[in-house]
């Protein structure tokens, strides 16, 4: 009989030890899966960063083409306004030199003032084409520096391949 209480006190034992072990091992286990799964965690973002920086720099070029191809019709649009504009200015120069040569002419002074209202309006028409196409060259120049900026920044990103290849391994 003292053989059997001695050998269940050595499995008493023997099966604490083998339960600390199992302890030890599993805490070892999820202490570096979480390590694991906070660099995974990490990555993921870094490739989220990466893509939305990478869509929002397409778009920009996107936005950036379109308002360069609407850059030459507008150079255009302003180049036949200021043509309007010089040439009513003028025909009102020669209306008022006839006009000053006969100034008790009624129907000369009525075309007159016509001609000067119409050139006031091509003048402006003028001044607004010239000035949307300065601002769409502002835009164009603001599209290109936050362009660069964000190439700038995606660069300096690891590469989206890389962390993948390194992620399989």
């Amino acid at each position: 009989m003292v053989y059997i209480k001695y050998s269940k006190n050595m499995f008493m034992k023997l099966k604490s030890t083998v339960i600390a072990l199992v302890a030890i091992m599993a805490s070892s286990l999820v202490s570096s899966a979480q390590v694991v799964s906070k660099d995974s965690i990490n990555s993921l973002k870094q490739q989220k960063e990466a893509l939305e920086l990478g869509k929002q720099l397409n778009d920009h070029k996107l936005k950036l083409a379109k308002i360069e191809n609407s850059l030459e019709k507008q150079s255009g649009d302003m180049r036949k306004a200021q043509e309007n504009a010089q040439k009513s200015a003028d025909e009102n120069a020669e209306i008022a030199t006839r006009l000053s040569n006969d100034a008790s002419d009624k129907k000369l002074a009525r075309k007159s003032r016509k001609a000067a209202r119409s050139a006031e309006r091509y003048a402006k028409e003028a001044r607004k084409e010239a000035s949307n196409l300065e601002s769409l060259q502002k835009e164009i120049d603001d599209l290109k520096k936050e362009i660069a900026a964000e190439e700038e920044k995606l660069a300096s990103m690891p590469a989206l391949s890389s962390r993948g290849a390194s992620n399989n391994q």
